[in-house]
Formats: C-alpha cells, structure tokens, sequence
C-alpha cells in the first residue's frame, strides 16, 4: 500500500472505525491491540491533526464500554463454568481472584482491571455472573472506560507533541511508551499480589 494512502487511511474516518473495532475484540481476545491502536491515534491526531484527539477519546471509551459490558452479559447469562476454557485451571484462577476482589471493592476493581487486560475479562465475566446491579455496573464501566481512552490517547499525544520527526517517529515511539508503562503496571501489580515491594 502507497505510503500517501496508508496515510489517508489512518487519519480518515476509517481509522476510527478500525480503532473501535480493535478495542472492542480487545476485551474478549487480549491479543487484540486495542491500547496500541488507540495510543497510535493519540500521536497522528497530534502530528496530523486527524483525526481529531476528542474523536479518538470517545470513540474508544464508548468502544471499551461496550467490548467490558459484552463481557459482563455473558457473564451474567452463562455463568463462569458452561464452557471448557473457563474451566481451564489458569482461567479458574483468574476467576476465582476476580471473585475475591470484586467482594472487596466493586468501583475499585472495575475502574483498575480496565487498564489490565485478562483481569479486565475475568472482572466483567464475573460482575455479569454475580449479578452486581446494572445501573451501578453501566455507570462504573463508562467512567472506567472514559478513563482509559483518556489516558491511552493521552499518551500517544504526549509523545508525539514532544518527540519531533512527525507520524514516522512518534507513532512507533508512543507506541513503546505505553507498552513500557503497561509492562511497569503489570511488575508493579505482580509485585503487590506477591506482598514485597518492586
């Protein structure tokens, strides 16, 4: 593909599309680069103006709203036992810890395990499963969902604005920034569930 329609296509339209599309499958399949596709329009909304970085931020909240709500209706119509997968033990323990922390503190758990990715489908899962009261569910999940579009764009834009070199350098520069910041949260959060300090 042409370098000039390669462009065109990441800073039309059809880039938020794309992005939406990414950041929903993220929240069933973890291999999905919702977070870099977001991160990536952060910096080309900076660089080249488009597509707008408000646009990107609504996009992939209402995106990463419905990708977590869609989790939480399987959860709450099958359960976390009818399929083989959930019954494997890593994911068994991955529920069962998301059990545990969904006990301790519901707004807490929901608005943290947004910005980790298996943890994010284990809450949701089990949210749906324990029929934790919609309205108050919808509410927690739109704000966590805001929240990490804000943070996710935000960082592509911080990137780019202060990296020069236009789209070729910032965008595969933030793109490194947010997967090191993502990889310092999971040490960080490995390191707290084994009770010693980083």
């Amino acid at each position: 593909m042409p370098t000039d329609a390669l462009a065109e296509l990441m800073t039309g339209p059809w880039a938020l599309v794309l992005m939406s599309v990414l950041v929903l499958g993220d929240a069933f399949f973890v291999v999905i680069p919702g977070e870099i596709a977001v991160t990536a329009l952060g910096a080309l909304s900076v660089t080249n103006g488009a597509p707008p970085l408000p646009a990107v931020i609504a996009c992939a909240a209402v995106a990463a709203a419905l990708g977590d709500v869609a989790c939480y209706l399987i959860g709450r119509a099958v359960g976390t036992e009818r399929w083989r997968w959930m019954r494997v033990p890593r994911v068994r323990l991955a529920l069962d810890w998301a059990r545990r922390r969904l006990d301790s503190g519901t707004a807490t758990v929901l608005f943290t395990a947004r910005f980790v990715p298996f943890a994010r489908l284990a809450i949701n899962l089990v949210a749906g499963a324990s029929r934790i009261h919609p309205p108050r569910y919808l509410a927690l999940v739109a704000l966590a969902a805001t929240g990490w579009a804000v943070y996710q764009a935000s960082v592509g834009a911080a990137v780019a604005a202060i990296i020069p070199g236009g789209p070729l350098v910032a965008v595969p520069a933030s793109i490194v920034v947010a997967v090191g910041i993502g990889l310092l949260i999971d040490l960080v959060m490995r390191q707290m569930r084994k009770g010693t300090p980083p």
